[in-house]
């Protein structure tokens, strides 16, 4: 008789392990520190967070798998392979730079965000949201996702005695909710029509489905991808996003528009491409369509923002997030039609790491501007340049990748490793579509490019020019843009994981 008992491969669970349990040391160590001494529990949560992303290193060589099954050790519910490793490092490696954010505005938020319970939530969230790429099961896939969700929404309502806080809170929690439900009566239908929950064994089972039941795998197959379709913020289902990112404390909106980004995508990913590639004439048509509408609605929103309204920096950074989920949702729409789905899944993951890094850079600017402005408008910008010049030239360097144009030249590759991936996928549609929202954005990214160098409108003010930034914003602004200019340099650095070989 075999045994039940497994050994686990600890090296290979190791970056999300280091993140929670670093986070349970913030949580005791809160109780037993002065307030003065609260500021450490930062240090010591961006100290875990660089230590769990070092831990990939040692999984580089070689796919590791752990928490298979006892009589067929290929079925596994943990799996570190290349798909893993690269969501892993943009997980830990955002959140290490939304946490250097949050040293700052913690310090500043004078008080109004308790430290303890701050630190233990963000290192819980980061925990699962590195879990769950390597999940390889429906039940650690739903598991992480909401290990990775709850904690955000109460980052979101974290400040205290502010409304516009608690409203977004409430808003991205019930929505949240919502489509979490229906996710999971979704994997239920599923499992009731396959018997199994490993990604792989649903692959193989929802092809043969009995008759009577394919009538239930099909409607839980859509009800799976609804949900799905909400973390990623796409088309209807993003309505929450600017009132969430303008009440949340900014750090966390960043977090979200990058993190919360790659947890929605690499689920949205696993559910389509491994467990559910014979139902591709399905998802693949329904991904496209949302795709054009995301892309579509989330530029035109951010057209849409006029720069004197109070946080319409952090308004059209929220927008602009959406039409970019619209980018990023191409490739796997395109995975449904090609006969290499890898290579097309390949150049979400190159897009996403480009915007992962140009998108937290452009949060730590406005995090910048926003300790002098706070209501944070996109004509506050104006004459950065006077003020701050390497802060407006990170920021323009910063927008124009994201709206694909040089010097941003990783935002111009990732682009159009996207748009060749929807035309070698027969979707010459949907690259029109793309085609004609990248040229919506450049209106929107290089009016306030072109803000940041024009004359200011009172001559700036010396002491602020003079007045040194804080050393966690600096490291970030600092990090971001190195990430950004050396991937600009050297892009081949992202755009080899649209080769083949993820999984």
């Amino acid at each position: 008789m075999s045994s039940l008992v497994q050994s686990v491969d600890w090296l290979a669970i190791a970056p999300p392990t280091v993140a929670a349990v670093v986070g349970l040391v913030v949580l005791v160590a809160d109780l037993f520190l002065a307030e003065s001494r609260k500021p450490v529990l930062g240090w010591i949560a961006v100290a875990g967070l660089a230590a769990a992303a070092l831990m990939l290193l040692p999984l580089l060589d070689a796919d590791r798998s752990t928490f298979c099954l006892v009589g067929d050790t290929e079925v596994c519910s943990y799996t570190a392979d290349r798909f893993t490793l690269v969501i892993q490092f943009l997980v830990l490696g955002g959140a290490l730079l939304s946490a250097l954010l949050s040293v700052t505005a913690l310090k500043d938020s004078g008080k109004r965000l308790p430290e303890g319970e701050y630190w233990f939530l963000f290192l819980s969230s980061a925990a699962g949201a590195a879990l769950l790429p390597a999940s390889r099961d429906l039940a650690t896939l739903v598991v992480a996702l909401e290990v990775a969700s709850l904690p955000a929404f109460a980052l979101v309502g974290l400040r205290h005695g502010d409304r516009r806080s608690s409203e977004a809170a409430l808003k991205f929690f019930l929505s949240s909710v919502t489509a979490t439900a229906v996710s999971l009566l979704g994997i239920s239908f599923v499992y009731a029509a396959t018997g199994t929950l490993h990604l792989t064994r649903v692959a193989e089972r929802i092809q043969d489905v009995d008759g009577q039941l394919a009538t239930l795998a099909q409607t839980g197959v859509v009800l799976t991808l609804v949900g799905f379709a909400f973390k990623t913020a796409a088309v209807p289902f993003h309505f929450w996003v600017p009132d969430t990112y303008v009440g949340a404390p900014l750090p966390i909106a960043a977090y979200l528009s990058v993190i919360g980004k790659a947890v929605g995508f690499s689920g949205l990913i696993l559910v389509t491409v491994v467990a559910l590639p014979s139902y591709a004439d399905a998802w693949a048509p329904a991904l496209a369509v949302l795709a054009a509408l995301t892309m579509t609605a989330g530029n035109v929103g951010a057209l849409r923002q006029q720069s004197t309204r109070a946080y319409s920096a952090v308004r059209l950074l929220a927008w602009s997030s959406v039409g970019q989920a619209g980018y990023l949702l191409v490739p796997i729409a395109a995975a449904g039609y090609s006969d290499d789905p890898e290579k097309s899944v390949g150049s979400t993951l190159a897009y996403a790491l480009m915007y992962g890094a140009v998108n937290l850079g452009a949060f730590a600017v406005a995090a910048l501007v926003g300790r002098a402005h706070r209501l944070n408008r996109v004509a506050d910008y104006r004459g950065l340049y006077a003020a701050r010049p390497l802060t407006a030239l990170l920021m323009g360097f910063f927008l124009l990748c994201l709206a694909g144009l040089p010097p941003g030249v990783i935002g111009l590759f990732a682009k159009v490793t996207v748009f060749a991936a929807a035309v070698h996928a027969g979707l010459g549609w949907l690259a029109v579509v793309m085609a004609v929202n990248v040229v919506i954005a450049l209106v929107y990214y290089l009016r306030w490019t072109a803000l940041l160098f024009r004359a200011p409108e009172t001559a700036p003010d010396g002491e602020a020019v003079a007045h040194r930034l804080p050393t966690p914003l600096t490291a970030a602004l600092a990090l971001t843009g190195v990430l950004g200019i050396a991937l600009s340099g050297a892009p081949q650095l992202v755009l080899r994981f649209t080769e083949t070989g993820l999984f």
